[in-house]
């Protein structure tokens, strides 16, 4: 009777976390240096287009909205 008081000991979720999440990156295939900068270049430059194309869309926006109503 003994045997049934005892419950399986579950493991600590937070522990279990950490474990699983270790294991995973483990088994990233991580960038080397320079494909790390390439590919940082690449997001600032597409960054920076983006920021000037939302910029000239809105002043675009701005200038039509100021000519149709007429401020």
């Amino acid at each position: 009777m003994a045997g049934k008081d005892e419950k399986p000991k579950r493991e600590n979720r937070i522990q279990r976390f950490f474990r699983e999440t270790t294991g995973e990156l483990r088994r990233v295939s991580w960038p080397t240096w320079p494909e790390a900068r390439n590919l940082t270049v690449i997001v600032i430059v597409v960054l920076v287009i983006m920021a000037i194309f939302l910029w000239l869309v809105d002043l675009s926006a701005t200038q039509l909205l100021t000519l149709i109503i007429g401020v």
